[in-house]
């Protein structure tokens, strides 16, 4: 696998929903404002130890041996239901250059405990803002967990996924808190999709906040870009 596979990643997700799914997700989403939310996101490839990175003719890639998992969230059921059933049938997917046998299917659920979780990144969060420079030109600056700004923007990026969802969230006034708790500058991951550069991070973290807005990061994903796989979590036990 090249060492940036989300790209192929969010296409065998496509490829595996029914037709008329596909293309209403894809061009259509869910509408806010001028936000498009394409409701879905995914984790990286998952397996116990970690992939070898390799040269192969002078590109990086990593090599996969024996079986590794793959999680789809979405807060709508019938893209979840329409992948599951999609890839049952058909036994078998291909990912880039790699054909994978599918073994199971499984569906976890998560319990959460009231308004307070702590948190393990399935795939890195992104959080960035586009900027003006002096001269006129766009500029993205992408936040660190530390910043202020990266916990206030996975409050209101959560909100208006609410909003896109059509979901009323009067009764959620308390923000959204989002914390580090075991994060490193190992945890920064530089992510090439469709030539851009996204920086993201993974790692251990605190969320508190409304009840109905937690369940919906983990529906969703946290922060932006999820549907380019970013920001999926699970639960994480404190030691």
């Amino acid at each position: 696998m090249p060492v940036h596979y989300n790209q192929l990643l969010q296409g065998l997700v496509y490829h595996h929903l029914g037709q008329a799914l596909a293309d209403r997700v894809h061009t259509q989403g869910f509408q806010h404002e001028k936000r498009q939310f394409r409701m879905f996101t995914f984790s990286r490839l998952v397996r116990r130890d970690r992939p070898t990175r390799r040269n192969a003719n002078g590109t990086n890639v990593f090599e996969f041996r024996g079986p590794v998992s793959f999680w789809l969230a979405s807060p709508e059921t019938d893209i979840l239901e329409s992948f599951a059933s999609h890839i049952v049938r058909a036994g078998q997917v291909r990912v880039g250059d790699a054909d994978c046998r599918v073994n199971a299917v499984e569906v976890p659920f998560t319990e959460l405990p009231g308004n307070q979780v702590t948190i393990r990144t399935l795939s890195p969060i992104t959080v960035y803002s586009t900027l003006l420079t002096g001269d006129g030109r766009k500029k993205t600056y992408y936040y660190a967990p530390t910043e202020r700004e990266f916990s206030e923007q996975i409050d209101a990026n959560l909100r208006k996924k609410a909003a896109a969802l059509g979901r009323n969230t009067n009764d959620s006034n308390s923000p959204v808190s989002f914390a580090p708790i075991r994060v490193a500058a190992k945890d920064q991951h530089i992510v090439m999709f469709k030539n851009t550069v996204i920086k993201a991070w993974s790692g251990i973290y605190e969320l508190s906040g409304p009840s109905d807005l937690l369940r919906l990061a983990f529906d969703y994903g946290l922060g932006a870009k999820n549907s380019q796989g970013f920001g999926m979590i699970e639960k994480a036990a404190r030691d």
